[in-house]
């Protein structure tokens, strides 16, 4: 049996791993090394903490039979600059870096950052179950948008939010990328 709940504190390990698993590349690009223990230690410290991005309270946590087996992290986009601030601060002080990726979602709009699966759980239906936890919970009840970025690399994702409803909204380019912008809101 699947369950979701907000993430807590005492799960920022496990968040951290299925972050890590979504974001690889990113968290790469953040800390400007490819360090695995280096990465996963600076997603575990935010996660950890409240006020950011990556924050345990922005995490929906999703568990079968008792264990955490992914997380969908969604935030409000019009707190990116407020959630963002301590991610900056982290990487410039531990990394010695500066850190200014573009604006990945924007006011008007609860932002899925990204949704991290564990590999042995992958392929049975938990992304979808996780996102049409989301909808119903961010737009159905809230009547609030979902945004997200797909990468045009992925046909499979996009075709997957267009069935649940997401929209093409225009491009964001993130870390020198071209992403699609969709959302998705009521009727």
């Amino acid at each position: 049996m699947i369950t979701i709940r907000q993430g807590e504190k005492t799960d920022s390990a496990a968040i951290a791993n299925y972050l890590m698993l979504a974001m690889e590349e990113i968290a790469y690009l953040f800390i400007g090394q490819r360090d695995e223990q280096q990465a996963n230690h600076f997603l575990k410290t935010l996660v950890e903490q409240e006020g950011n991005q990556y924050s345990y309270h922005h995490n929906w946590v999703i568990e079968s039979d008792g264990e955490i087996v992914a997380t969908a992290l969604v935030y409000n986009g019009a707190d990116l600059d407020r959630l963002r601030k301590p991610v900056k601060e982290l990487v410039e002080r531990q990394f010695n870096r500066p850190f200014q990726p573009e604006d990945e979602t924007q006011p008007g709009e609860y932002y899925i950052d990204c949704i991290g699966v564990n590999p042995k759980q992958q392929g049975k239906g938990i992304g979808s179950k996780v996102l049409d936890f989301l909808i119903q919970e961010y737009v159905e009840k809230q009547n609030l948008t979902l945004g997200l970025l797909v990468d045009d690399d992925n046909p499979k994702a996009k075709n997957l939010y267009e069935r649940l409803g997401f929209k093409v909204m225009g491009k964001k380019t993130l870390l020198g990328k071209s992403l699609d912008h969709m959302q998705r809101s009521k009727g």
